[in-house]
């Protein structure tokens, strides 16, 4: 049934894999030189901005396409939504909640890279920091845990069930 506990966890999953397209997952600002560079699902992006906070030059804004953040994002939302509709056959829905997992832990490790590997070297300074969209994928991978948990519950009790019969 949809409206077991588990499908209100990956739902979930699916709404912080969408808030994750849309919000920045890390920033690094070099107060010295005005150099900006911003991380999203999308690009990375470095360019110079006043004290304002806007772009000194059109055209100013050079990036770095991180498009594999995004489709891994898409992904993991696409697979939570097909289990959520798997409910009938739950040991096909402990399969998906794995591969789910493996491809949250993907966007985490991609997140991270981009972030601390790409990020830093394009400005000088201090490091970043980690925005709200980075820790999207944690959330994610905590919910898919509670879903897997609780659907394993559900086929347990199933299973002791067809033993008493």
């Amino acid at each position: 049934m949809i409206q077991r506990i588990q499908s209100v966890f990956l739902a979930l999953i699916v709404v912080a894999m969408v808030s994750l397209l849309f919000l920045p997952l890390w920033s690094k600002v070099d107060a010295a030189t005005g150099e900006e560079v911003v991380l999203t699902a999308w690009n990375l992006f470095f360019q110079t901005v006043n004290e304002q906070g806007e772009a000194v030059q059109a055209g100013a804004q050079t990036g770095t396409s991180t498009i594999a953040i995004g489709i891994l994002a898409i992904v993991a939302a696409g697979v939570a939504i097909y289990e959520i509709f798997q409910y009938k056959n739950r040991l096909t829905q402990m399969k998906f909640g794995l591969i789910n997992s493996l491809v949250l832990i993907a966007l985490f490790g991609t997140s991270f890279y981009y972030a601390n590997y790409v990020g830093n070297t394009m400005a000088a300074g201090a490091k970043g920091e980690y925005e709200a969209g980075f820790y999207m994928p944690i959330l994610a991978l905590l919910l898919n845990a509670l879903a897997n948990r609780f659907i394993k519950k559900d086929e347990d009790l199933v299973r002791s069930a067809d033993r008493l019969r």
